[in-house]
């Protein structure tokens, strides 16, 4: 006979409660089929699904992953829309992860990257706030969010205190270099449609 581990019963008079999600469980589900053909993610427990990506975002998120291929070169993998692991419960899955090493270097998902990329249009909000703090309370060194509307680069550097010290804002005529490569440098104008 084997014994399942079940969730703790709710308490009388408790009331329905949210169910908070592991990363275990998500992976799982989604190997299941569950998020097939969907844009879900784990966010502290909870999973949050995107809608379709439109036109702008998928063409903006190739040019991204084009610059920034060339930038950091060999020795780095560019993770696409895939797991980014951040604790038991977060999985972000960022629009782009730059981590060190190549495929076969990792047998779990990364925990960490040298740069993370959101591409955002109705998501802003979303990118500039909720994932702000999360990849700072992670502490991801460098987080960039493109910004299809406004047509630039927001760069967040320096994760201390749940939030990134140093935050800047580069129009389309403006360079940035990556942290992690700091010889190498990227015009704006070439991230954004």
């Amino acid at each position: 006979m084997t014994t399942a581990l079940l969730p703790a019963a709710i308490p009388p008079g408790g009331g329905p409660r949210p169910r908070h999600w592991t990363c275990a469980e998500f992976h799982r589900f989604g190997d299941l089929g569950a998020f097939e053909g969907r844009r879900a993610m784990l966010i502290d427990g909870v999973i949050v699904e995107e809608g379709p990506m439109n036109p702008p975002h998928a063409v903006t998120l190739g040019l991204v992953e084009e610059a920034i291929r060339v930038a950091f070169g060999a020795g780095w993998w560019l993770r696409g829309q895939l797991p980014l692991v951040l604790g038991l419960d977060t999985d972000p899955e960022p629009d782009l992860a730059v981590v060190p090493g190549r495929p076969r270097d990792y047998t779990a998902h990364p925990t960490t990257a040298a740069l993370v990329v959101e591409v955002a249009d109705s998501s802003f909000d979303f990118d500039t706030e909720d994932k702000r703090r999360l990849y700072a309370r992670s502490g991801i060194a460098e987080y960039w969010v493109v910004d299809i509307n406004a047509r630039r680069v927001l760069v967040y550097r320096d994760p201390r205190n749940g939030d990134y010290g140093l935050q800047q804002s580069l129009d389309a005529a403006a360079t940035v270099s990556p942290l992690a490569v700091p010889t190498a440098t990227l015009r704006v104008t070439d991230l954004l449609i």
